[in-house]
């Protein structure tokens, strides 16, 4: 008869650790995995998500129009020009970063296989989770604000 089996949790050397789990480790405190995610904690993806388009645009399994998407969401995280530039606004300038970033793995999400994405993240967690979990913050705040904000307006 075997035993459940136990989650086997390894403890790396402090300096073993990649340098933005620690960093995030220190903004974000730890919370159940039924809470919903906050703008702060969507934004320490950022730098993962946009490691991941990179990464897909090396693969040979990702066709080229995706490979262009992938490009353009790069271009749009590096570029100087922001909807919301992020040295006037700080992390709120973020935000269209991670909209743009969201958009584009999305879209390359819906043409390559789930499995081609899972073996280039290096995140936290599994980056399909992660990526359903930014643009379910975007249907949800930006979208659906500014749907509610048109609708007030129509209204007027």
């Amino acid at each position: 008869m075997n035993a459940p089996s136990q989650p086997i949790t390894i403890e790396l050397n402090p300096s073993a650790r990649r340098f933005w789990d620690r960093v995030r480790g220190r903004m974000t405190a730890p919370r159940a995995a039924a809470d919903p995610s906050g703008v702060a904690d969507l934004l320490l993806l950022l730098p993962d998500l946009t490691v991941l388009l990179l990464r897909l645009l090396r693969d040979q399994r990702v066709p080229l129009a995706r490979k262009a998407v992938a490009v353009a969401g790069v271009a749009y995280v590096l570029s100087p020009l922001d909807l919301m530039p992020a040295l006037l606004l700080g992390p709120v300038g973020l935000v269209d970063d991670l909209m743009v970033v969201a958009a584009c793995l999305s879209g390359i999400v819906n043409k390559v296989h789930p499995d081609v994405v899972r073996a280039h993240w290096s995140g936290q967690g599994d980056a399909l989770e992660a990526i359903e979990r930014v643009t379910a913050w975007v249907e949800e705040h930006v979208v659906g604000g500014v749907r509610a904000l048109w609708g007030g307006l129509c209204r007027r």
